[in-house]
C-alpha cells in the first residue's frame, strides 16, 4: 500500500528517510549486534547515540553553552507541572497568557504551585486570536512569564514575544523547529517530541543555567531540572529509542538546510493553504488572519454534515487525518515540518475538486 499524507496533529509525519534509515538499523545498529531497542542506556553504543540527538538539537536551535538540553519523559502535559515546581519558587509568582487549551491547562496546573496572574486570555472568544497584551504590564518581579507559541487545537501563533526582565517559558511543542528563534530570549523551552521532533515518548527541554536548583522541596526528582541535568537525562532509563529516532529526524531537518530553511518552506505551504481558503465558496478558517499557525491550519465549511463527508472523501483519497479537534470543530490540516510541499498541493487540489461538486 502506498504510504498517504497524514495530516494527524501528533503523532504526526515523519521524514521517510528517517523512518528508513530506523527499518535498515532495526536488528542491529551499525557494529553493535543488537538493535537501538536493546541497548543498555549507560553503553558506549547508546551514548553515542544520544550525545548525537543533543548535538543536533545545539546546531539546529543555535543553543547557547548556558543552557542545559535535556530529553525527558512525561510529555509535554508533565512540563505544566515541572515548570512552577522548578521555577515559581523565589517571589512564588508567575505570569500566564491564556491562549489555547494547553496554554489554559498550564495555568490551571501551575495554581496548585503559587500565585498565578492571567495576563491576557482569549478564551472568551474560543481562542481564535492570541490575546493581546502590553508588555508593560507584566510583572518583572514574577519568577515567569509563561507562553504557548503555537496553538494546535486552534491554529495560532504568537507573531511576536512577551517582553519582560522574568524569564520567558515557552511550550513550543507544535512549532519548535519549524521557525527561527533566538533561545537566548527565553529562560527555558520545552516541546513533546511527536510533531516536529519525532515519535511520541520524549521531551525537550532546554533550560537556562541559572534557572538550575530551584525546585520546591516536594518537586519528584524525574521532573527535577537539575537533578536531571546532573545525571544526563539518565537519572532513570530515557526513553531511548524514542532518542535515537529524534536524532533521525534532526540529521534530515539539518541535511534540508537546517531551521532558516525549513522556515520558508513552511511559510510556503501555509500560504499556499490559506491562499485557497481566502478565496473558497466553501471552505473558510477558523483562526483570526492575523494569529493564524503555519503548522495546523483549521478549517470548515459551516455545516457539519459536509465537514463529515470532506473528512471521510479525503481520507478516501489518501489525505489522513483532517478532521479538527472537538473543540473547534471542522477540519484542521497539521503541516509539520516532514509535510512535503507536494502533499499540500495535493490537499488543495482535492479541496478545489470537492467544492467544484457540492
Amino acid at each position: 500500500m502506498d504510504r498517504v499524507y497524514n495530516f494527524a496533529a501528533g503523532p504526526a509525519t515523519m521524514p521517510e528517510e528517517a523512518l528508513r534509515t530506523a527499518a535498515s538499523e532495526m536488528l542491529c545498529w551499525r557494529d553493535s549486534g543488537m538493535s537501538v531497542m536493546e541497548m543498555t542506556h549507560r553503553g558506549k553504543a547508546y551514548q553515542e547515540i544520544f550525545n548525537d540527538a543533543e548535538a543536533r538539537v545545539r546546531d539546529l536551535m543555535k543553543v547557547p553553552e548556558n543552557y542545559k538540553v535535556l530529553f525527558l519523559q512525561g510529555g509535554a502535559t508533565l512540563q505544566f507541572a515541572a515548570v512552577p515546581m522548578n521555577l515559581m519558587t523565589v517571589s512564588g509568582r508567575a505570569d500566564y497568557l491564556d491562549s489555547g487549551n494547553f496554554a489554559h491547562g498550564a495555568l490551571v496546573e501551575a495554581k496548585k504551585y503559587g500565585e498565578v496572574r492571567t495576563v491576557a486570555s482569549s478564551r472568551e472568544d474560543n481562542y481564535a486570536h492570541i490575546p493581546e497584551w502590553n508588555d508593560a504590564d507584566l510583572d518583572d518581579g514574577a519568577d515567569y512569564c509563561y507562553i504557548t507559541t503555537n496553538n494546535t487545537i486552534f491554529g495560532t501563533r504568537y507573531s511576536r514575544l512577551p517582553k519582560g526582565k522574568a524569564p520567558l517559558v515557552a511550550d513550543m511543542s507544535s512549532n519548535i523547529l519549524s521557525e527561527v528563534y533566538d533561545v537566548n530570549d527565553f529562560g527555558l523551552i520545552f516541546a513533546g517530541a511527536q510533531k516536529n521532533i519525532g515519535p511520541a515518548g520524549v521531551t525537550l527541554v532546554i533550560v537556562r543555567e541559572d534557572l538550575l536548583g530551584r525546585a520546591m522541596p516536594i518537586t519528584p526528582k524525574a521532573i527535577n531540572y537539575l537533578q536531571q541535568a546532573d545525571a544526563g537525562s539518565m537519572l532513570n532509563t530515557p526513553p531511548t529509542y524514542a532518542i535515537y529516532m529524534a536524532g533521525l529526524c534532526l540529521k534530515w531537518l539539518q541535511e534540508q538546510g537546517g531551521v532558516s530553511a525549513i522556515e520558508k518552506i513552511n511559510i510556503e505551504k501555509a500560504k499556499m493553504l490559506y491562499d485557497f481558503l481566502d478565496e473558497s465558496r466553501l471552505f473558510h478558517g477558523t483562526a483570526d488572519k492575523g494569529s493564524r499557525s503555519r503548522m495546523n491550519v483549521t478549517f470548515r465549511t459551516g455545516n457539519e454534515d459536509t465537514d463529515a463527508d470532506f473528512v471521510k472523501a479525503a481520507t478516501k483519497a489518501g489525505l489522513v487525518s483532517l478532521k479538527g479537534h472537538r473543540l473547534v470543530g471542522g477540519m484542521r490540516a497539521s503541516i509539520y515540518n516532514a509535510m512535503p510541499v507536494e502533499g499540500v498541493k495535493k490537499l488543495v487540489e482535492f479541496m478545489k475538486e470537492y467544492e467544484a461538486h457540492v
